[in-house]
């Protein structure tokens, strides 16, 4: 059965049609992916412009910040050498001190300036802190904070000053304490007043 020329033709012509919106759909589908791209990266620009903005606003000042931290170190050791028992011109001149420690924090707060000052106990972190000294202790177990020497500051979260502490020596402890007791106790034999 031979298909008629006119069949062969329009059937052609059908598939080149076919053919066509195949090509033009195609097309379609890449302009829609380019311009779904366009806009995505558009969006992730934007939202990294905010984000550098945002770290540029809130860091902006900690050079400012770190500056001042000598002005807060010098008014707590000007507090700490004040006479605790002064007379009533001297207790104005403490009261005062005291004032102006405490509005200096005040704002440190709100700038989100934040005091960094671990009690004994607390775990080292070495973001956060610098050890100055590593010491024995029977309180407090190896590679704890000690003592604090200087408090430090962070600024949302960044370390403008890590804080200045002792850490407890490996070893150290409550549980380091007995167990160095009890074997200085039975190295000659057990007895603990070291008569036989």
């Amino acid at each position: 059965m031979d298909i008629p020329e006119t069949n062969r033709a329009a059937a052609s012509e059908d598939d080149q049609a076919l053919a066509n919106i195949d090509a033009l759909i195609a097309e379609r589908d890449e302009w829609k992916d380019r311009a779904l791209r366009a806009v995505a990266d558009a969006e992730n620009t934007k939202r990294r412009a905010e984000t550098q903005n945002n770290d540029a606003r809130a860091y902006a000042i900690q050079k400012f910040a770190r500056d001042l931290l000598g002005v807060a170190d010098n008014l707590e050791r000007a507090l700490m050498a004040a006479p605790k028992d002064a007379d009533a011109g001297e207790a104005g001149l403490v009261t005062g001190l005291e004032l102006t420690q405490k509005s200096l924090l005040t704002a440190f707060e709100a700038n989100n300036l934040k005091r960094v000052a671990p009690a004994a106990g607390e775990a080292f972190d070495p973001h956060l802190h610098q050890a100055m000294m590593e010491q024995p202790s029977d309180t407090v177990p190896g590679g704890k904070v000690l003592q604090t020497l200087q408090a430090g500051y962070a600024l949302f979260g960044r370390t403008v000053r890590p804080a200045m502490v002792v850490v407890a020596a490996k070893g150290s402890g409550a549980a380091a304490g007995n167990a160095a007791y009890a074997a200085e106790g039975t190295a000659d034999g057990g007895n603990f007043d070291g008569k036989a």
